[in-house]
């Protein structure tokens, strides 16, 4: 496959819960991910906003920008709304060669609540669904208009969450709204990473890669944990350490022709999962799995 590797600073710091990873410099994640021989790497809360600084710290190591999380407000207001807020992280992407914005719709999300079940999630009413589609499409449509495509991150805990969901979004909205494909989240929404690379091969824009312990998500299913717990006790791990069946996920997107980056994001307990032994295995993974 024609791709690229990029690792999310997740494995270092997490943006959700501040205290993992807090030690941790940004000058030693992106040391350890260049070391680790990853292309690039996603934004975390450590990294600067001004292109003017972040270009030349992430030429000094080598890497490039991979893309960076946007927190979409589509349920409370326009897409031109949205568009205008949308800028500074826009062009801050856009300056430094990125051409993907990761988005996700973050109205009433519990997945950054430690207190929050994860039953508690919210979900997108079907009276409103309509509404929210085509904002999503008129945003994605002006975004693509400036050379920059939305990838959507269906995530746990947000009203895209499940597969279900995931298929009406795709359905409901306009083609320029393309897909983040995360074998995790799919995974732990109870749906088959498998099956949606298949059926959204073709709008697939970014892939977050990270694996997981099918015994620790049944536990935490069943005691109805939160998101952020869930996370604290190890339901995500690296490709290849867990459940997901990598080699049928990517079938499809290599036979789609998919040139995108592969990225490993699998957020952890840094003093737990060592992050060099993590990113090393990691892109072990990956490139056995994109070369082979």
């Amino acid at each position: 496959m024609n791709v690229r590797l990029g690792i999310n600073p997740l494995t270092w710091s997490n943006d959700d819960l501040p205290r993992l990873g807090s030690d941790i410099s940004l000058a030693t994640c992106l040391a350890e991910a260049s070391a680790a021989g990853y292309d690039g790497v996603e934004l975390g809360h450590k990294f600067p906003r001004d292109p003017t600084i972040l270009g030349p710290l992430l030429a000094e190591h080598r890497l490039a920008l991979v893309s960076g999380w946007y927190s979409l407000r589509l349920m409370t207001r326009d897409a031109a709304a949205e568009f205008a807020a949308m800028q500074p992280h826009l062009h801050l992407l856009a300056a430094l060669g990125s051409d993907v914005m990761v988005c996700a719709e973050v109205t009433a999300c519990t997945h950054s609540d430690p207190r929050a079940p994860l039953s508690a999630r919210p979900v997108l009413p079907r009276s409103d669904s309509r509404l929210f589609y085509r904002r999503m499409s008129e945003l994605a449509t002006m975004m693509r208009d400036v050379g920059m495509r939305l990838a959507y991150h269906h995530h746990v805990g947000t009203i895209i969450q499940s597969g279900d969901d995931v298929d009406r979004l795709m359905a409901g909205c306009d083609d320029p709204v393309e897909l983040l494909l995360d074998t995790g989240h799919l995974t732990f929404g109870g749906a088959d990473p498998v099956a949606a690379a298949k059926d959204y091969a073709e709008r697939v824009a970014h892939v977050h890669c990270k694996d997981v312990r099918q015994g620790v998500l049944a536990t935490v299913l069943n005691e109805d944990a939160s998101f952020l717990d869930a996370v604290v006790r190890g339901v995500f791990t690296v490709p290849g350490d867990g459940c997901v069946d990598y080699p049928a996920v990517f079938e499809p997107l290599r036979q789609a022709g998919y040139t995108g980056w592969m990225v490993v994001e699998a957020e952890q307990d840094p003093t737990v999962a060592d992050p060099v032994t993590c990113a090393t295995s990691g892109h072990r993974a990956l490139s056995r799995l994109t070369t082979g």
